[in-house]
C-alpha cells in the first residue's frame, strides 16, 4: 500500500526525543535506515516505512504516517520538501464556466491554483527540481487537462490571478487606488469595472487607508482589468459584507463566456453555489496531503462535500454528514427574558447609530446581519460595555463575554495560558471539537488567522457569562470549521442556558446557527439603525428583499440556495413576499 510520511521538525525540537523515536522503529532495528537524520532534521524513508505508526504515536503533533487511497497510483504533482505536504492532481479549467474549489484549510487549494497560474513550478516529488508545462502535459496525458496545458504552452491561454492575502497590497504598492488600477488596466475599462464593483468613490483614496473589504474589491478589479481568458480568484469574499458578497458573486458569474474560464476558491457556500457552475472537492489530511476530486456540477458537488463521501472514488473523507434543519422555526410561548435594552444612540465622528428597544431570551442564538460600516460592531461593543451610548449609561444587568472583530495577535503568551479555564472546564465542549490541543504550546503571535480565531472563540465561550457576543467568528475559517463552530456555540448555549449574539457575513453560517435575527439598515459610514430581533423568516426577508434575491431550501441537504434571478421559483417567492423560505 502506498503511504506518505509527514514530519514537522519545527514542532519536534528535542534531539533526545528524536533519537529515542528513531530507536523504536522496527525497520531501523532490523538494520535498515527508515528513520534517519539530515543535520538536525528527523526524516522518514517512505519506501522502507511499514506503516506501524510507532513513531507517530510518540509525536502525534509532529509525525503523520498516512496510508493513501489506492486510486493515487501516480506521484504527487508537487511536494514541498522531504516528508512535507504532497498535492495530487489539479483542477481543470472549463471555458464558459465558473469552477469552484471546496476543501478545508491546509489541504492544498492555494497550491493547486498557484500551479495553474504559473506562480509555483511543480516538482513532481523531485525535491529541489522544477517542472514545467511539458511535464504537466505528459503527466495528464489522455485527459482534458492535457489539452489545457498544451494551449497554455502554445500561448493560447493568458492567466490573471488574485491572491488570497489582499491585506499585503498596501505593503507592495504606494499611491491611490486609481494609480494602482491604471497600471494593470489592459482593457481600458477602469471606470466601467470601478462602477460595477462600487469603487468609483474610492479611486482617489490612498491605498494604505482603504478598509479590508475595499481592498478585496480593488484586488478583484485589478484581476479582471488584465486581458486574460483564465481568471483565478483565491477567496474573494473575505472582508466583504453580505450584500457585497452576493453582488461580487453575480459579477464573477458574468465573467465566464465561451472564450473565458474562471476558477474560485471560496468558503462561503451560498456565494459559491450562486457563482459556480462546477465544483472540485479537495480532500486528504490538512498539512499532510491533498487530492483534487473529479469535477462535478455545482449542486451535486456541494451536496457531496456536505455528505462527506465521494461515490466515484469510493472515498469517505468525513465521518459524518452535514445536514440543515429544514423545519420552520417554531415560536415558543414559554420563553424567559435574559436582557432588555432601551432605545439608545451613539455618534462617532460623522456616523450615528440609532438602536431601537430590544430583548434577548434565555437559550437563544441571535444572528446580526447588515452591511459593513453600518454600526453592528458599535452596537455589540455597547452591549459589552466597551463603549457607552450617548446621554445614558446602559446597565445590562448580566455578565457579558465579548470576542471582538479584530483580535490582538501581538502577545507572546502561550495558548495554554490564555485558555486555562477552557482547558480545565471544557475539554469535551470546546478544546477537542475545536482541535485546540496542537496549538497549546504555541504563542499567540505564532498562530495563523484561523488558529487565532478558534482560540478567541474558545476563550469567549469558556468565560462565566450570561450573554456571549461574538463579532465575525467565521473569519479565516473553512467551511467545515464554520459549521463546527456553529454547533459548538449552540451546544454551549443550550448546556449553560445562556444566550449568544453573533455578528457575521456568512449567510449559511447564520442560517445554520440562528434562532432569530437582528438586522441593521441605513447608509454605511453615515447612519445605522437596528431592526428586531425578528424571526428568521422576517429578518431574512428584510435583507433579501433589499438586494432582490430569494433563497430556497435544497431538497437533499436542506441547505439554503439562491434562486436564479428571473427563474420560476424566484418569481413565485417574490410575488408572495417570501424571499426566504425556511
Amino acid at each position: 500500500m502506498a503511504r506518505i510520511a509527514v514530519v514537522d521538525n519545527s514542532k519536534l525540537k528535542d534531539m533526545n526525543k528524536k533519537k529515542y523515536i528513531q530507536s523504536l522503529c522496527p525497520v531501523n532495528r532490523a538494520g535498515k535506515e527508515c528513520i534517519y537524520f539530515e543535520g538536525k532534521n528527523l526524516l522518514i524513508d517512505e519506501e522502507l516505512c511499514i506503516g506501524c505508526g510507532i513513531c507517530a504515536n510518540q509525536a502525534p503533533d509532529s509525525i503523520k504516517i498516512i496510508n493513501l487511497p489506492q486510486e493515487l497510483d501516480k506521484d504527487p504533482i508537487h511536494r514541498y520538501k522531504k516528508n512535507g505536504f504532497a498535492l495530487y492532481n489539479l483542477p481543470t479549467p472549463v471555458f464558459g464556466k465558473v469552477a469552484g474549489i471546496i476543501g478545508v484549510n491546509g489541504i492544498g487549494k492555494s497550491t493547486a491554483i498557484q500551479i495553474l497560474a504559473g506562480i509555483l513550478k511543480p516538482n513532481f516529488a523531485k525535491i529541489g527540481k522544477e517542472g514545467g508545462v511539458d511535464e504537466l502535459i505528459d503527466y495528464f496525458k489522455g485527459t482534458e487537462a492535457q489539452l489545457f496545458f498544451q494551449k497554455l504552452k502554445d500561448g493560447e491561454i493568458n492567466v490573471s490571478y488574485k491572491p488570497q492575502h489582499v491585506d499585503l497590497i498596501p505593503k507592495k504598492f504606494s499611491g491611490n487606488v486609481r494609480e494602482l488600477l491604471e497600471q494593470v488596466d489592459e482593457k481600458n475599462e477602469l471606470d466601467k469595472i470601478a462602477e460595477s464593483l462600487e469603487l468609483t468613490k474610492l479611486l482617489d483614496s490612498d491605498i494604505a487607508k482603504v478598509s479590508g473589504g475595499e481592498l478585496q474589491r480593488v484586488a478583484i478589479a485589478a484581476t479582471v482589468l488584465k486581458k486574460a481568458n483564465l481568471y483565478i480568484f483565491d477567496e474573494l469574499t473575505s472582508y466583504l459584507d453580505i450584500k457585497q458578497r452576493l453582488k461580487i458573486s453575480k459579477f464573477i458569474r458574468e465573467l465566464a463566456d465561451e472564450e473565458t474560464s474562471v476558477i474560485v476558491i471560496e468558503h462561503d457556500l451560498i456565494a459559491l453555489d450562486y457563482m459556480a457552475d462546477l465544483v472540485n472537492i479537495m480532500y486528504g489530511r490538512a498539512g499532510a496531503y491533498g487530492v483534487v476530486s473529479s469535477v462535478k456540477a455545482a449542486k451535486n458537488g456541494i451536496n457531496t462535500f456536505l455528505e462527506g463521501y465521494l461515490k466515484e472514488e469510493n472515498i469517505r473523507f468525513r465521518d459524518h454528514k452535514i445536514k440543515f434543519d429544514i423545519k420552520p422555526p417554531i415560536e415558543s410561548t414559554e420563553r424567559f427574558s435574559l436582557i432588555k435594552w432601551p432605545e439608545f444612540s451613539k455618534k462617532l465622528d460623522s456616523f450615528k447609530l440609532e438602536a431601537e428597544p430590544g430583548e434577548l431570551f434565555v437559550n437563544e442564538k441571535v444572528g446580526v446581519l447588515g452591511e459593513n460600516g453600518i454600526g453592528k460592531t458599535t452596537f455589540v461593543k455597547i452591549l459589552a460595555g466597551v463603549i457607552e451610548p450617548d446621554k445614558k449609561e446602559l446597565d445590562m444587568g448580566v455578565k457579558v463575554s465579548y470576542k471582538p472583530q479584530y483580535i490582538d495577535n501581538d502577545s507572546d503568551e502561550l495558548v495554554i495560558n490564555v485558555l486555562r479555564d477552557a482547558i480545565k472546564n471544557y475539554q469535551v465542549d470546546l478544546i477537542r471539537p475545536l482541535n485546540i490541543k496542537p496549538l497549546c504550546m504555541k504563542k499567540i503571535n505564532e498562530l495563523s488567522g484561523g488558529e487565532l480565531q478558534k482560540v478567541a472563540v474558545a476563550e469567549a465561550l469558556s468565560k462565566k457569562a450570561d450573554l456571549i457576543l461574538l463579532d465575525e467568528p467565521s473569519a479565516y475559517l473553512d467551511v467545515e470549521q464554520r459549521l463546527n463552530v456553529s454547533k459548538i456555540i449552540a451546544n454551549i448555549v443550550e448546556k449553560r442556558k445562556i444566550s449568544c449574539m453573533v455578528v457575521d457575513h456568512d449567510l449559511l453560517f447564520l442560517d445554520y446557527l440562528s434562532d432569530r435575527l437582528l438586522v441593521f439598515s441605513g447608509e454605511p459610514a453615515v447612519k445605522g439603525k437596528t431592526e428586531g430581533p425578528y424571526s428568521m423568516e422576517k429578518g431574512m426577508n428584510s435583507l433579501l428583499e433589499e438586494i432582490e434575491l430569494t433563497l430556497r431550501r435544497e431538497d437533499e441537504s436542506g441547505r439554503p440556495r439562491i434562486n436564479k434571478p428571473g427563474s420560476v421559483k424566484d418569481r413565485e417567492q417574490k410575488s408572495s413576499g417570501k424571499y426566504y423560505y425556511s
